[in-house]
């Protein structure tokens, strides 16, 4: 019996010991974050709103201004261009933008999605809070996806269908990839953290990924395509304001998702973010019909249309950087400003970017890019912190971030076009472009009578 007893104290000290030592990794283990339930629901909504900004709404609202015999070809580059980024994202994109630490302009890790599983976590800005990775991963996919079908506005009435899909392929990986990890991705140290975040860049939810990265990008398109047949000879109206009206209005009600969504988390800064996106756009809108008025000209729904885009636009980078009052601001300078580049500057520089992406997205952009740097003054009501905040520091720091992306995005777009057009050649042929697009690329009519 003593010899028992021996053996069973030593056995219960032995037992003791082992949890001592598995108590610091039981307790590592029991802290390790939980996604909440109403974030990810939150983010989900989110990424389905981003999903119908792209189609049908992005589709519609360019289907709708460009000719009957063309208004196919658009639905038909929009949701092809969109399926393929959705497609590279999940095999590259997010490996090359946040797929781990690698250096300033680029990650590397996950192609494929490999190792990811549902237990796995992305972190939101907020410590100790995180999301599902994988609806992280969907969520910056819709952001690939409507970046570069923004760019076919520039695009449209000419261009060939397979040229497109090469250029988008090709773009997605030398523009915008990089551009994402530059501006959104926080590594492990100086050397792995995107160059333009590591600046302390504020970009909310896309003013230079998003918008100056597609408005370039279509600008440079525009001149090495050329101008459209008949271009500034021949009137070219919107063939269905109707369907531009019903796009732009998908587009706001999807932009909630676009911006609100970018918080990460179904907090008070997503919340602001939904207000600043109703009254900036609500700006956009009046103040580009009133600039129609003080050039001559009526207020039209087409102004309201593109002036609801520009507002849209301006307030993405400053969305959950900026209070009410500040969006307001940002909206009715862009709306007033892209309406007078889009209808007094443009023509008298002569390209035709067909839809004015570079006049609402990448002047907008810019507006909203540099414009955060003023909507974070407390004086507006933004976040600054009035005793630290230099307005000074924090504009030269937005004035560089967007210097960047329009170098970039003009750069790898001429490559990229470049290399579709080695590949395919760009327009198609002077007798498709006069009978359109729909028949002459894609072998349909609108309408069959």
């Amino acid at each position: 019996m003593p010899s028992f007893h021996r053996f069973a104290t030593a056995l219960k000290a032995s037992a003791l010991a082992l949890l001592c030592l598995a108590a610091p990794v039981l307790a590592q283990e029991a802290e390790a974050p939980v996604p909440n339930k109403g974030d990810t629901a939150w983010m989900i909504v989110a990424s389905v709103l981003v999903m119908l900004m792209i189609v049908p709404g992005l589709a519609l609202f360019y289907g709708g201004l460009v000719r009957t015999k063309n208004m196919l070809s658009v639905l038909t580059q929009v949701t092809a261009v969109a399926s393929l980024a959705m497609l590279m994202w999940v095999m590259v994109g997010y490996s090359l933008s946040f797929g781990g630490d690698f250096n300033q302009f680029i990650s590397m890790g996950k192609f494929f999605l490999a190792g990811m599983t549902s237990d796995s976590t992305a972190a939101t800005f907020t410590d100790g809070v995180v999301i599902p990775e994988f609806i992280f991963v969907a969520f910056q996919m819709t952001f690939s996806a409507i970046t570069v079908a923004l760019v076919v506005g520039g695009l449209v009435e000419r261009m060939k269908f397979s040229a497109l899909m090469v250029f988008a392929l090709v773009w997605l990986v030398i523009v915008y990839y990089p551009i994402a990890h530059m501006v959104w991705y926080a590594g492990a140290d100086e050397a792995t953290t995107g160059l333009i975040f590591g600046w302390g860049a504020l970009d909310f939810a896309g003013g230079t990924v998003v918008h100056i990265n597609a408005g370039v990008s279509a600008l440079v398109g525009a001149y090495i395509l050329g101008k459209r047949m008949g271009y500034m000879k021949e009137p070219m109206p919107p063939h269905s304001l109707t369907m531009t009206l019903i796009g732009t209005g998908l587009l706001w009600v999807g932009w909630f998702g676009f911006n609100g969504g970018s918080a990460l988390e179904a907090d008070g800064i997503a919340s602001l973010a939904v207000l600043n996106t109703f009254v900036a756009t609500a700006a956009g809108i009046l103040f580009w019909m009133l600039c129609e008025k003080v050039t001559g000209h009526n207020g039209s729904l087409l102004g309201a249309c593109s002036g609801a885009i520009a507002g849209l636009v301006a307030v993405t980078p400053a969305a959950g950087n900026s209070g009410p009052f500040g969006a307001i601001l940002l909206g009715a300078v862009a709306g007033f400003l892209c309406c007078l580049f889009v209808m007094q500057l443009k023509p008298k520089l002569g390209f035709d970017d067909s839809l004015d992406v570079f006049g609402i997205h990448g002047i907008g952009g810019i507006i909203g890019s540099v414009g955060t740097a003023f909507t974070m003054l407390p004086a507006l009501g933004g976040p600054g912190d009035p005793a630290e905040y230099v307005l000074g520091a924090q504009l030269w720091i937005q004035v560089k971030s967007v210097l960047v992306a329009i170098a970039w995005a003009a750069i790898g777009s001429a490559i990229a076009f470049g290399i579709a057009k080695a590949l395919t050649g760009l327009r198609v042929s002077p007798e498709v472009e006069r009978e359109g697009l729909d028949l002459g690329e894609h072998g349909e009519r609108a309408y069959n009578f």
